[in-house]
């Protein structure tokens, strides 16, 4: 495996054979003590208008936020996304892709009376999923473990996620490896080899398909993992396709 101290994009990226994938919070973002409290570096919507023109189009953010967050925080870049793990996914052309949503009334209110009695959690409903976020009251992952798994269990068609300090209830019908390939059967994605960045378990699927098609996988930050490659953390990430872009 490529390791963080000395990763380099030119021999995985290429502007006339790849495509790019990037998933956001922890990826091209740090993450934060609540959803809403993210940074968004300067540089980072130059970075990514300028590889959207190198790559021929061929980017996308590939994120559990849905899609009009992520068109609020890269303002005014209007990209291809994959939202709430692939639950809706706006194609290069504009069109936008919504997949079937269960009930999701039990997790809701289980979460709901959660927050009520813990103040420090903090929900995050979207279109197609709920997440429940424990950063901010780590003593309490046990329970909300316990108080998730029996939500899910009583909603059909929903799977739970564990991600990094959250709990997430979404659509069984979606996750972002299934998004990946639904991207690669389109212009300008089809025919390349993707390459896709993501810190998080929700990223596994992600880089299993774009290994499958012959891309590569790449992890942000530490944790087992799929992916064949390795970088530090997003400031890494930047600062990396920044030199590829420069090259």
């Amino acid at each position: 495996m490529t390791q963080a101290t000395d990763f380099s994009f030119a021999p995985l990226l290429d502007a006339r054979s790849s495509a790019l994938f990037l998933d956001f919070d922890g990826t091209l973002v740090e993450l934060a003590p609540e959803p809403d409290a993210i940074v968004i570096p300067p540089d980072l919507v130059p970075l990514l208008a300028g590889l959207r023109e190198r790559l021929g189009g061929a980017l996308a953010v590939v994120s559990g936020r849905a899609v009009g967050a992520i068109d609020t925080f890269l303002h005014p870049l209007d990209l291809p996304v994959a939202g709430v793990h692939g639950s809706e996914r706006r194609a290069a052309d504009g069109n936008l892709v919504l997949l079937p949503t269960p009930s999701l009334d039990t997790v809701e209110q289980a979460a709901a009376k959660l927050l009520h009695d813990h103040p420090a959690l903090a929900v995050e409903p979207k279109r197609g999923a709920v997440a429940l976020h424990y950063r901010q009251a780590p003593q309490l992952q046990d329970l909300c473990r316990r108080t998730m798994e029996a939500a899910v269990a009583a909603s059909p068609g929903v799977t739970l996620l564990h991600g990094k300090m959250v709990f997430e209830a979404k659509s069984s019908l979606a996750n972002k490896g299934k998004a990946l390939g639904a991207f690669l059967e389109e212009a300008p994605f089809a025919g390349r080899k993707p390459v896709f960045l993501g810190d998080d378990t929700t990223d596994e699927p992600g880089f299993q398909v774009a290994q499958q098609l012959g891309g590569t996988g790449i992890k942000v930050g530490p944790g087992e993992t799929l992916a064949r490659h390795r970088i530090a953390g997003p400031a890494a990430v930047r600062a990396g396709l920044a030199a590829w872009l420069a090259l």
